[in-house]
This record gives structure tokens, C-alpha cells and sequence, in this order.
């Protein structure tokens, strides 16, 4: 297994590396951890006439606190970071009950949160969960910046809405609601494998204890991560209960419409949405230290 024949390019500035974006187009390709891209390009199912490094521009890879105690995560930051750095489990306990599911030590430690995101493959979690939160994601060209919401940026499978010259820089995250759980739930084959069906979720109570908000974010059930607004609707203003999560459970399953393959049936996958959906909210509620009557 050998890639096909490539210009390698080693921008040290972003400029730099817009520029060559702006020049090939849809015959380049940006390597960032490589944990997807290189598995592709040895198995030919991606032939660029060139490839575009982007891991000597340093001013991508930080993790720092937003505006109103929000987060900044440049594209280039490890998941290995994310998995380790207190920030996160203080200001996105999410991404820090994801991290440990997201693929195999290994790959956390050189794979890239905008690498990711940008293959956006429909198994993974990170885009799921980025889509939970709320994310907005800055993408840049040589004509200027643009930040797109988290939930518009995943079109298809392995599709964005980036375009052929643009270039993910960042992602930004809004501060972490009080009272708010989460969870993210997933099946898999083996751990570390893509998952046959997941749900990330985010629970907010109110002071009375009532629900004031919810997400509900179902992954590998489909060709990009899918919200479950009509189970979010079915939880806004109740209190939690069982019953209340079973049947938010049954509304995200309906609404999905997962295809079968050699893994999963269709109504397997289906089932596990609500299964997990289920599971996730009570989790979300179990971390604030609450339990559903």
C-alpha cells in the first residue's frame, strides 16, 4: 500500500498555506494528525496532486478561554490535549466524556479536532458533539474569514460545507450553562472502532429543577450528525423523569432513518437511538447529582 505520486507542501504561515489552497484547489488535500488522510491516500481512495502540511503553523494548535468563559480551540489541537487538559473538563465536560471513546490512544495523540471535523465522518463523535454545544467554527481563505455554526457545517458523509479553498482555523465554543449535564453514549464493536449508533447530550435544568433546555445529537444513524429537536421539545418545561426520557427516546429514534450495512441493520440502529437517547439524559441528569422520578 503506497500513495499515489504528490507535491508536498510545508507552509510555516497561514498566509502561506491560503495561498496554496487558493492555487490547487480541489487538487490538494490538508494534512493535519493524518489519521484519516494517510489511510486514504495508501489505499488510493484519494489521489491529490498535492498535499498541503499544516502542522508547523503553530498559532492553530492552542486551547484557550474565550469571551464570557467560553472556549477557543484552534484546528490543530490534539485530541490527546482535549482528553488530558483540565480547561476542557472544567469549561466542556462533553469533549472530556467523549475523548476517551474518539478512536485508540494512538490516534488521540497525533488526530486533530478540525481533522476531525473537517472529514467529518458520520460514525465519529466529535462532530456530534460539537454540534451538541453549540459550537460556531471559523474557516479561512485568502479572501477573509467566515464562521459557520457547527450544525450547518456537516452536509453529507465526509462532506462540509467548506469550500475548496477554505481552510478550518478554529472553533469556538459558548460558555457552559449552569446546571447543565451531559453524556455522550455509543455502541461499538470493539472500543475504539466507529460507533454503530451514538447520542451526545446536554441536559439544563432550571431553579425549580425543570427542564430548560436540551440537545440531543444522534451520530452514525445517518450521513451527518442529526439533532433530535422534536425529543428536546418533548423535555423543555417537565421535570425529569423516566417516562419523560423514555419517550424523548422514542421521538429520536423516529426521527432517524439509518441505512444497514455489513456491521448493523437499519432497525437495529434505529432501536439503539432510543436505547442510547434514554441513557444519555439520564446520565446528563445523574452528573449534576440529580436522579428522574
Amino acid at each position: 500500500m503506497k500513495p499515489p505520486r504528490f507535491d508536498y507542501h510545508d507552509p510555516t504561515t497561514l498566509a502561506e498555506a491560503l495561498a496554496l489552497l487558493a492555487g490547487h484547489g480541489d487538487a490538494a488535500r490538508v494534512l493535519a494528525g493524518g489519521q484519516s488522510l494517510m489511510p486514504m491516500l495508501n489505499f488510493r481512495l484519494a489521489r491529490p496532486g498535492h498535499v498541503i502540511d499544516v502542522n508547523r503553523l503553530d498559532a492553530l494548535a492552542t486551547l484557550s478561554p474565550g469571551p464570557d468563559a467560553g472556549l477557543r480551540i484552534g484546528a490543530l489541537v490534539r485530541q490527546r490535549t482535549l482528553e488530558r487538559s483540565t480547561l476542557i473538563r472544567e469549561r466542556c465536560p462533553l469533549i472530556a466524556q467523549a475523548m476517551p471513546l474518539v478512536g485508540h490512544p494512538q490516534i488521540r495523540t497525533r488526530g486533530t479536532l478540525g481533522g476531525s471535523l473537517a472529514h467529518a465522518d458520520p460514525a465519529a463523535e466529535l462532530p456530534a458533539v460539537m454540534v451538541a454545544l453549540g459550537a460556531r467554527l471559523t474557516v479561512q481563505s485568502a479572501r477573509g474569514p467566515r464562521t459557520v455554526p457547527a450544525e450547518s457545517f456537516f452536509v453529507a458523509a465526509l462532506t462540509t460545507a467548506l469550500g475548496r479553498d477554505e481552510l478550518l482555523t478554529e472553533i469556538a465554543l459558548p460558555a457552559w450553562p449552569a446546571r447543565t449535564g451531559s453524556s455522550l453514549q455509543e455502541v461499538a464493536i470493539r472500543r475504539g472502532d466507529f460507533a454503530l449508533g451514538g447520542v451526545a447530550a446536554t441536559l439544563t435544568l432550571d431553579a425549580e429543577g425543570r427542564v430548560a433546555g436540551a440537545r440531543i445529537v444522534c451520530f452514525g444513524v445517518g450521513p451527518c450528525p442529526v439533532r433530535a429537536a422534536d425529543a428536546e421539545r418533548s423535555l423543555v418545561g417537565g421535570a425529569p423523569s423516566v417516562s419523560g426520557f423514555a419517550a424523548a427516546g422514542q421521538l429520536a429514534s423516529a426521527g432517524v432513518d439509518p441505512d444497514a450495512d455489513i456491521h448493523a441493520s437499519a432497525a437495529y440502529r434505529k432501536r439503539l437511538v432510543g436505547v442510547l437517547t434514554t441513557r444519555a439524559l439520564a446520565e446528563s441528569l445523574a452528573s449534576l447529582g440529580e436522579r428522574a422520578a
